[in-house]
């Protein structure tokens, strides 16, 4: 009986054992067969991929999964390849792999409720398809980072065998045979063959019909001296094609234009293309200062010359404008101010600032205060758009207009054909500008490129005199400075 019970005692040990052994056997077959259980596995057995752009995750997210065995279906390995699609993303952060369609539910109602994800499973990734063909939306998206800026000031003179855009021969109803080179004993006309190219910008070539339809019912005012005077006529050649147009109105009584008795020329021009009520206009005003005969029955008195006031015809037509276009600068010296009689005032009284009377400081008080004062009148006029242009160059060499200075070369770009530096090279009008809504159109860097294209020695007659080497030939520079206005209205 106790031999009995004794064998009974020591079958117990091993019977239990043999229990552990088939439930470990079990439990491994299980682990095999169910991928949910690879959660159990230790963190060494973990890996984790990189984050997918569009899901937004922790640094320290990450989820383990283990390798299925051999047999594993297709579509499972969908989870390995996310790493070749994501190499281009950030790898610092390690994102979540795909869960099991159960695990993801559960996530997406907790995102949904905000209720604090407890479990260890990262958020939902969507399918390496989905997820390569939006990569790839992406990619033909431009980055904000690399978008190049225009710059009309910068970039470069190109050759272009088109032009010139009007014939020098052919715009006589407009074009002062003095700048008319065409019409000169000159021979080499190669500065008329380039355009502009400014700097990562777009720009179509100027077509005359359908700038004359941007400019329908609109009024174009140039207000400044000689140079813009060419502006002037430029435009006019390039919205004519230089060609003979009798149904051109003259408008200029409208605006007060007319010749005054004794006087050479009107103070300015108008015309109108009637097809489509398009009107340019200039006025001539060399300082863009209001002058006031001291008295107006003495053609020989003095002219207060008034710096802190715009010229009484750009304050009485304003309204009448649609595009202003604003230059000054070749008449601030003490030769001219003396030869026409011209005595600054300031507040309406003579200017007792020595300072002040300075011509670099005078001119720089007036150019400041016209570009206020039309910065002042732009929101009770929102359909003006106001540029004011910098100072023109001068090409003298071996003297100046007065002293034997010439301007010989005939070669163009003989001096470089790019501008590449930031900012303005009249940094008055540049400044002067600034902080208003009044644009700055920026000619002189490029223009001093073209010395080449100046009226020089030349003339009608064919007789030697002072070099013009302050203005220019047209067809000539002049159009590339309409191009650029015309682009940035």
């Amino acid at each position: 009986m106790k031999v009995g019970t004794n064998s009974f005692l020591r079958g117990r040990p091993f019977s239990f054992i043999l229990a552990c052994l088939l439930a470990t056997t079990l439990l491994l077959w299980l682990c095999e067969k169910n991928p949910f259980s690879t959660t159990l596995l230790s963190t060494p057995n973990q890996f984790s991929i990189p984050a997918i752009g569009f899901v937004e995750v922790s640094p320290n997210t990450s989820l383990s999964v283990t390798k299925a065995n051999e047999n594993i279906e297709e579509k499972d390995i969908q989870i390995s390849i996310l790493e070749d699609i994501n190499e281009d993303k950030e790898k610092s952060v390690a994102g979540p792999v795909g869960s099991p369609p159960e695990i993801s539910s559960e996530m997406q109602k907790s995102e949904v409720t905000g209720e604090e994800e407890k479990s260890d499973v990262g958020p939902v990734v969507s399918p390496p398809e989905f997820i390569s063909e939006m990569q790839k939306t992406e990619g033909d998206v431009p980055s904000l980072s690399t978008k190049k800026v225009c710059n009309f000031a910068k970039g470069r003179w190109e050759k272009d065998n088109e032009r010139p855009l009007y014939s020098g021969f052919d715009c006589k109803q407009w074009l002062s045979e003095m700048w008319a080179c065409r019409l000169t004993q000159r021979t080499d006309f190669s500065y008329e063959k380039y355009r502009w190219q400014p700097e990562n910008c777009e720009t179509s070539k100027f077509e005359r019909s359908s700038f004359l339809r941007r400019m329908q019912d609109k009024t174009i005012a140039f207000i400044g001296d000689s140079l813009g005077r060419q502006q002037f006529q430029s435009l006019m050649c390039m919205a004519s094609g230089g060609l003979y147009s009798p149904e051109v109105e003259n408008v200029g009584k409208q605006y007060g234009l007319v010749k005054a008795r004794g006087a050479i020329r009107p103070d300015g021009w108008a015309y109108r293309f009637p097809k489509t009520n398009t009107t340019i206009l200039y006025y001539w005003s060399a300082s863009l200062s209001d002058l006031v005969p001291l008295d107006a029955k003495d053609r020989a008195s003095d002219v207060a010359m008034h710096l802190d006031r715009p010229p009484a015809f750009l304050r009485k037509y304003l309204h009448r404008f649609h595009i202003l276009v604003l230059n000054t600068g070749h008449h601030w010296n003490r030769g001219k101010l003396n030869a026409n009689r011209w005595v600054m005032y300031v507040d309406g009284k003579p200017n007792a600032d020595r300072k002040r009377a300075e011509i670099g400081n005078a001119k720089n008080f007036t150019v400041h205060s016209i570009a206020r004062w039309v910065d002042s009148q732009l929101p009770s006029h929102p359909n003006l758009k106001a540029f004011f242009r910098t100072i023109s160059p001068r090409h003298f060499s071996n003297g100046d207009w007065n002293t034997g200075g010439s301007c010989d070369n005939t070669s163009p770009l003989s001096g470089g054909s790019e501008v590449v530096n930031d900012g303005s090279k009249d940094p008055i009008v540049e400044d002067a500008v600034k902080g208003t809504n009044v644009k700055l159109l920026d000619i002189t860097a490029l223009s001093e490129l073209r010395d080449e294209g100046h009226i020089s020695r030349y003339s009608i007659r064919g007789t030697t005199g002072i070099n013009d080497c302050l203005h220019w030939c047209l067809p000539g520079i002049p159009d590339a400075w309409n191009e650029l206005l015309i682009a940035q209205i």
